[in-house]
């Protein structure tokens, strides 16, 4: 079998270069424009003139051929002598080899072909025409080459189809599957297909083979809607669309009247319960398998999901899993952000046998994802993170975050993060707002405990003690080693004048970070200095710790 000569990355920042290290990079705008075009091509064959007129449509015919033939050559002297392996060409069209071809990335990697600033109206209707419908893409690779080996497991929402044929039902339908694949879309472990891609296969019969071949989905969430006795009853599936297996159902009931004010609460509790099904589906699959064996985005949501489990045994297994994802997907900036999250975790709550080396490894993967993706929200989001919680340079997380947010409004971890550091600073009103936002907009939860505990945080710092309480409880529950979550719990209990809990409390802290002080706590804490911290030292101190 011939080898992979050309790699290249059409969602998010576009690159093209060779599978080679150290081998050609092509930077030209048009000349990567034009394998993008011949990539995305049925068997990667496109007429001349069709390129032409997409490249330099504002020109001439004869000009249009002659800048063909400049970028043509141009691409023979960057790629050496694979470029006659890769490309074909006639009198009539050229033809990209795709067999010879790795595609990076995955369509939740960002924008189709984003940066690339070409202002020809050919291009740009192209261009157009494929961010509203991305899972085209995959339909056209069908039955030849995959055109994606998604890291995130790909999600279709279809239409929830009218059993009673009224349009207003059918049009409710359409809404619902929309909203639910607008939520699931806000995680950064899905890849969601477009609404209008699913419209397609909407009908009255659901083929979850075609679902599966077509739009390359994994899973899928599919339904109906119907009238009963003055009430709407929304019945939904969600679908293993590989073994056609049924995972959950679940119905929603309302009357016609509530049935849009009542709808929230239901697409939330689908949309949580998909991230749900989907985690634990991918942690079944992980622990009966070796690496090698554990396909891309199983490997990535199961390192996810025990990053933010209980046992050190667990968070060392992510570690393995998440380097894993790296060495497959190299280019992708999330993964390497997640592993830097990782790192911070692991600092941060005491886990670290070597906290400067683990320090470095956190800062130097979330610089390798916003080398490798500038503007990516996430992985300024983990920068942030970073910069926040083992360096203390809340100014510069708080820049992180701002940016991340100004991508992408509906981050929840941005938000989330934000808001506790607003929560360090003092600013407890806006820390409680940043973080319940947070909580509404977050799809996925494997890590639900880590929501519940910054929420605490901001709860903290506006003095509302007893919701900080809860909420500590709440995430312990699920996770008790998240250790800063404990000390959210001493603070709350001493604030609250329940000095023999807190104290409790401090013996349970100090049994599981026996070298904690509350001097080391002020070393390296971000919000030391603020009243926060020293309210949080007090506590600390009363509660029996030296």
């Amino acid at each position: 079998m011939q080898g992979e000569l050309l790699q290249i990355n059409l969602f998010g920042a576009c690159a093209v270069s060779s599978t080679v290290s150290g081998g050609f990079v092509v930077s030209g705008a048009k000349h990567r424009a034009l394998l993008a075009l011949l990539a995305t091509a049925p068997f990667g064959r496109r007429t001349r003139a069709f390129l032409q007129e997409t490249l330099w449509g504002a020109t001439c015919y004869d000009t249009g051929r002659q800048s063909l033939r400049r970028a043509l050559s141009d691409l023979r002297h960057i790629m050496g002598t694979s470029y006659e392996q890769l490309i074909v060409g006639s009198n009539a069209d050229l033809s990209l080899d795709l067999s010879r071809v790795r595609f990076l990335g995955h369509v939740a990697s960002g924008p189709f072909l984003e940066g690339l600033d070409i202002r020809e109206p050919g291009f740009v209707a192209w261009v157009t025409g494929i961010r509203q419908n991305p899972g085209q893409l995959a339909a056209l690779f069908r039955g030849s080459q995959e055109l994606f080996s998604p890291l995130l497991p790909v999600v279709a929402v279809l239409p929830f189809r009218a059993l009673d044929g009224e349009h207003p039902t059918s049009v409710l339908g359409d809404w619902i599957a929309e909203e639910i694949c607008r939520s699931l879309s806000r995680s950064h472990l899905l890849a969601v297909i477009s609404h209008l891609s699913c419209r397609v296969l909407a009908s009255t019969q659901i083929d979850i083979a075609a679902v599966r071949s077509v739009l390359q989905a994994d899973y899928c969430v599919t339904g109906t809607l119907r009238r009963l006795a003055g009430n709407l009853i929304l019945d939904c599936d969600f679908v293993d669309t590989r073994s056609g297996r049924i995972l959950w159902t679940r119905q929603f009931e309302q009357t016609a009247e509530r049935f849009l004010d009542g709808s929230t609460d239901g697409i939330a509790a689908i949309v949580a319960t998909v991230g749900t099904a989907i985690a634990e589906q991918a942690l079944v699959y992980a622990q009966s398998k070796v690496l090698a064996a554990i396909d891309d985005h199983s490997l990535l949501i199961s390192g996810v999901a025990l990053m933010h489990r209980s046992t050190l045994r667990d968070f060392a297994r992510a570690r393995e899993l998440l380097e894993e994802a790296a060495r497959r997907a190299p280019y992708t900036p999330e993964l390497h952000a997640w592993l830097g999250k990782w790192y911070v975790l692991s600092v941060f709550n005491g886990w670290s046998a070597d906290v400067a080396r683990e320090t470095r490894n956190a800062l130097d993967c979330t610089a390798h994802a916003l080398d490798l993706e500038p503007g990516n929200a996430f992985g300024l989001t983990i920068d942030g993170f970073a910069q926040n919680n083992l360096l203390r340079r809340l100014d510069i997380a708080d820049a992180r975050y701002s940016a991340a947010l100004e991508r992408n409004p509906n981050a929840g971890l941005s938000w989330l993060l934000k808001g506790a550091l607003h929560a360090f600073r003092d600013e407890g009103e806006a820390a409680v707002k940043a973080t319940e936002r947070a909580r509404r907009l977050s799809p996925l939860d494997p890590f639900g405990y880590f929501y519940d505990s910054l929420n605490a945080t901001a709860h903290l710092a506006m003095g509302d003690h007893q919701r900080a309480l809860d909420l500590a409880d709440r995430s312990l529950g699920q996770n008790d080693r998240h250790l800063s979550t404990l000390r959210t719990k001493i603070v709350a209990l001493h604030s609250l004048g329940r000095k023999q809990e807190a104290i409790v409390a401090g013996q349970e802290l100090l049994r599981r970070q026996p070298d904690f002080t509350v001097s080391g706590y002020q070393r390296s804490h971000p919000a030391a200095e603020f009243e926060f911290g020293r309210n949080a030292a007090a506590a600390l101190r009363a509660a029996g710790i030296p």
